[in-house]
């Protein structure tokens, strides 16, 4: 066997686990397979003759990519609006199997893909790498480019933003939300006007950083009639791929395609009432 042979072997046999990794890095089966072909370039251009942890430097390759790729992600969304992709549900690539596709999305749990997102890139590869795959600080931290002490710092940090408060009046209060949350989602996919009317409070606002493939302006409506007329309009044609989850707290919803986040809808209440929907399309 050749060493470019060899090479090739390594890298067929760790591909699994490494798009494992990107997936949670990334919450996207087409970013993640991005990021695997990219490292599969960047090992074909390297003489790995020196390599004795073929899994470990692999890993590492692959976690500074979804790292770049995080941190560019970032900056793009602190650019205006109508700069932004347009909607991804309209430009939504179907995954080649999607049976693969619904297991790891399933595996990872939409909820956390969310939950990963609030932490910063260098909290996110630190917390997937050791909390989710096991992998000690110090292989972690040559992919940081930080010490032991910093990586481990960061992995703490993010496990106590994952894991948050969990109090009784904490779960009451989500309880309550959860069954207006149920009502709304309801009423959306039926597109039922009178429905959503009951769900909203009389002062509502209704923002979208992003609506259609044809009309990429942001929706930005306010009050109960405004906003059930808009939600029975538009919600039908994606409210079946939402499902509640916890947003910053509170009970949201997450808008999925297999293997994908595509949208993240934040919410406010005003007892039984919805005061503020957020809607915070992901790409």
């Amino acid at each position: 066997m050749t060493p470019q042979q060899w090479q090739t072997e390594q890298f067929e046999r760790n591909r699994d686990h490494l798009r494992a990794v990107a997936y949670r890095m990334l919450g996207s089966g087409a970013e993640a397979d991005d990021a695997v072909q990219e490292t599969w370039l960047r090992v074909n251009r390297t003489d790995t003759d020196a390599v004795e942890n073929m899994r470990g430097w692999l890993t590492t390759i692959v976690s500074r990519i979804c790292l770049d790729m995080l941190r560019a992600r970032r900056a793009r969304r602190e650019e205006p609006v109508e700069d932004w992709p347009l909607e991804p549900v309209s430009t939504f690539e179907r995954a080649q199997d999607p049976e693969q596709e619904a297991l790891l999305a399933e595996s990872v749990g939409l909820a956390m893909l969310v939950v990963l997102e609030k932490l910063t890139p260098g909290e996110r590869l630190a917390f997937v790498l050791h909390d989710m795959f096991g992998f000690p600080f110090e292989e972690i931290a040559p992919a940081l480019e930080r010490s032991v002490p910093a990586t481990r710092q960061l992995a703490s940090r993010a496990r106590r933003r994952v894991r948050g408060a969990d109090t009784e009046a904490a779960s009451s209060r989500l309880a309550q939300q959860r069954a207006v949350i149920d009502a709304f989602l309801a009423a959306a996919r039926g597109g039922d006007f009178e429905a959503l009317l009951e769900v909203l409070d009389p002062d509502v606002e209704l923002k979208v950083n992003r609506t259609s493939f044809t009309d990429p302006t942001p929706i930005d409506v306010s009050g109960r009639i405004a906003v059930a007329r808009t939600m029975a309009e538009r919600a039908p044609q994606f409210a079946h791929l939402a499902q509640p989850a916890i947003v910053d707290g509170n009970a949201g919803l997450v808008v999925a395609a297999p293997g994908r986040v595509l949208s993240v809808v934040k919410c406010t209440f005003d007892g039984d009432r919805l005061r503020t929907i957020d809607v915070d399309v992901q790409m």
